[in-house]
């Protein structure tokens, strides 16, 4: 029975306005899958780019070494590919150039067939009003289920 990794970034739906979501596949070396099923990555400040080549890249995500590894083992902070559909890869660079949107990576989990894979979204920064619509927001959702509760 495989443990659920489901490693998410909080932040980016609070700092970006979701606008689309994608599932990619990412390209690992041995430990860096080993050390992604103990749960120790980081995708809180990492974000998406395409390189020339006009592949898409993640950027900053910490991959921690692996505990058993011996000089094999990866860096921590490389760059890693994601694989996408070719059709997917043209409509989000179109966008990320065009519209000066981002591409933020949400969750990182591994799928039932064992594979690591990467839900990403492009999104556009919020401004700083919306982001205290947002915590007002999640305040009154709070006051309301406390409400609730006592009943």
């Amino acid at each position: 029975m495989q443990n659920k990794v489901n490693i998410k970034n909080k932040r980016a739906k609070f700092e970006y306005e979701i606008l689309d979501t994608y599932t990619a596949g990412i390209v690992l070396s041995g430990t860096e899958i080993k050390s992604i099923r103990n749960s120790r990555a980081s995708i809180a400040e990492s974000f998406c780019e395409f390189n020339d080549k006009e592949e898409l890249f993640v950027i900053n995500m910490t991959i921690e070494e692996y505990s058993h590894g011996t000089h094999y083992n990866h860096r921590p902070k490389a760059e890693r590919k994601l694989l996408l559909n070719r059709r997917e890869l043209k409509n989000l660079q179109k966008d990320v150039s065009t519209k000066g949107l981002t591409i933020v990576p949400l969750r990182l989990y591994i799928n039932e067939n064992g594979l690591a894979k990467l839900e990403i979204a492009l999104a556009r920064g919020k401004k700083l009003y919306d982001k205290r619509d947002s915590i007002k927001d999640r305040e009154s959702k709070r006051r309301l289920d406390r409400i609730n509760k006592s009943f």
